[in-house]
C-alpha cells in the first residue's frame, strides 16, 4: 500500500495515522503490538464493534468516555448491567448511543465470562487464531482473512454479537495477532520485535 506520510520526527509511518494528530501516538504505541490482557482484548473488541460504520478516530476520541461508561471494560462488571444501565448509556452523549451495540456489549461480557471459565482466558482463545506469518497478504491490502472469518464464526457460535469478520480482522490488526504495519513504516520492526518476544497465552 502506498505510504507517503512522514511524521513530525521525519520518519515514515502507515498512511492512515497521518489523518489526525491523535492517531499517531495510538499507531506508534498500541496498534499492532501483541496483547494478552483479557480486559484490553475485551475493550478493543467492543470498541471495534462500536466503530462499525464510523471512523476509528471517532471512537478513539471517545475512548475515555467509553471506559468511564463501561467500568474500563471489566467484563465481570459489565455482565451485571441491566435495563437501567442500558437507559443510562443511551443518555450518555460521550459514547455512541446505539442500543444494539450497547446491548451487544453487555451480552458479550457474559459470553466473555463463559469463555474464561471454559478456556482459561480470552487471550488463550483469541491467540489460537493467529495466522502463520507467511499466510498474510501485503500489509493493509485486506479487510478480512481466513482466520478472522474463522474467529468471527467461533464467537458467533458462542453467542457473541456484532463480531463480523471485518470487525474481528481490525481487532486482530490492533491487538498484534498480525503485524499489518506498512513495509516502510518505522514502527513495523518495533512491532515485529514485540511479537517475537511475546509469550503466546495458553489455555487452562
Amino acid at each position: 500500500m502506498a505510504n507517503d506520510f512522514i511524521a513530525p520526527d521525519g520518519y515514515p509511518r502507515c498512511q492512515w495515522c497521518g489523518g489526525a494528530p491523535e492517531l499517531l501516538p495510538y499507531h506508534d504505541n498500541e496498534w499492532g503490538f501483541p496483547v494478552a490482557d483479557d480486559q484490553r482484548l475485551f475493550e478493543k473488541l467492543c470498541l471495534e464493534s462500536f466503530q462499525s460504520g464510523l471512523s476509528w478516530r471517532t471512537i478513539l476520541n471517545k475512548r475515555e468516555n467509553f471506559r468511564a461508561a463501561f467500568h474500563h471494560f471489566d467484563f465481570h462488571q459489565v455482565a451485571r448491567f441491566g435495563d437501567d444501565d442500558v437507559q443510562r448509556l443511551l443518555q450518555d452523549a460521550g459514547i455512541i448511543r446505539h442500543r444494539g451495540k450497547i446491548e451487544a456489549t453487555i451480552n458479550n461480557a457474559k459470553r466473555a465470562q463463559e469463555m474464561v471459565e471454559q478456556e482459561g482466558s480470552l487471550a488463550a482463545f483469541f491467540w489460537r487464531y493467529e495466522p502463520p506469518s507467511d499466510a498474510l497478504a501485503a500489509p493493509q491490502t485486506q479487510t478480512t482473512s481466513p482466520e478472522s472469518i474463522a474467529l468471527a464464526n467461533a464467537l458467533k457460535k458462542r453467542g457473541w454479537k456484532f463480531v463480523g469478520p471485518t470487525t474481528v480482522f481490525a481487532f486482530m490488526q490492533a491487538m498484534g495477532l498480525v503485524n499489518d504495519h506498512a513495509e516502510v513504516c518505522v514502527i513495523r520492526d518495533k512491532a515485529a520485535r514485540a511479537r517475537e518476544g511475546f509469550l503466546r497465552p495458553t489455555g487452562q
